[in-house]
């Protein structure tokens, strides 16, 4: 059976997807600045609200009605740390359909009221992601991806930029909640790549900086220590729209990877370099 094959009532999994995003995003901006419950995670700076946790809840039940039988692996319902995300997903590896959710990627600025986070949906089968939507409900910016049919905002095709060096690319890096092993790392990373690059910027949501990357808005995004629903629609919508993604070593991207490259393939070999020489790829 192919992925879109499998449809309840009619709906694809795609507009499933789609749906999806729209509607948690919207009750997300709703809710922007009335915060009732703010906890944290994996570090003070590792932050969860109950609109996380709500997000997530309206996005399984969406997905539920139409697909009964699928699986689904929510940052919400894994606790916090590498070595639990990375059980949670052996586990689920063995799913036929796997729905991978990041209700709010970019919590932190949620909280703040600083406006760049996103809803994020992939849809793996059997293991390989075919389907990513990415939903930014303050600019209304809708993100879709199909293995093999491109992807699109708005309806509109997206491409990756055309720099050909690193030296003349807008890159993303991240400053991770992990202070013992990623954000050290991160710094490495960021230290050499301020001096290599045009500039580079730390938006705070890993899910947007990918949609850029594959829209052609940034060149290349940088970051050890992510989680597979931080990265799955992410790094479907930067191959789809003509870029490359591996781990930081060069290796082909695949859902457990936590160390991640992406960029418009044409900056990649030579930002793998980099980290490399700074000792910054975590691997």
């Amino acid at each position: 059976m192919e992925p879109n094959d499998n449809v309840v009532g009619s709906k694809s999994p795609t507009a499933v997807a789609i749906n999806s995003a729209s509607k948690a995003g919207e009750w997300i901006k709703s809710r922007l600045g009335t915060i009732k419950q703010l906890d944290t995670k994996l570090s003070p700076q590792d932050l969860v609200t109950d609109v996380d946790k709500g997000a997530e809840l309206m996005i399984r039940k969406l997905i539920l009605t139409h697909f009964p039988d699928h699986d689904i692996l929510g940052e919400e319902g894994v606790p916090p740390g590498a070595a639990a995300s990375e059980a949670a997903l052996a586990k689920a590896s063995t799913s036929e359909y796997l729905w991978i959710i990041d209700p709010v990627d970019g919590t932190t600025n949620f909280v703040h009221g600083f406006p760049f986070f996103c809803v994020s949906i992939a849809l793996a089968y059997r293991g390989e992601v075919v389907v990513g939507v990415i939903y930014d409900p303050i600019r209304d910016e809708l993100f879709v991806a199909e293995k093999g049919k491109g992807a699109y905002v708005h309806g509109n095709p997206t491409l990756v930029s055309e720099d050909a060096e690193l030296s003349n690319s807008v890159l993303a890096v991240g400053f991770n909640p992990d202070r013992e092993f990623a954000l050290p790392m991160n710094m490495k990373g960021i230290n050499a790549l301020a001096l290599e690059t045009r500039s580079i910027r730390a938006g705070g949501s890993a899910a947007l900086h990918l949609a850029y990357v594959a829209a052609g808005r940034l060149s290349g995004y940088y970051e050890v220590g992510l989680n597979a629903w931080d990265v799955a629609a992410g790094a479907l919508l930067v191959k789809e729209s003509g870029g490359t993604v591996t781990d930081t070593a060069g290796n082909p991207y695949h859902l457990g990877v936590r160390h991640l490259v992406a960029t418009n393939g044409k900056i990649h070999n030579e930002l793998l370099q980099s980290l490399a020489a700074a000792e910054a790829t975590g691997i």
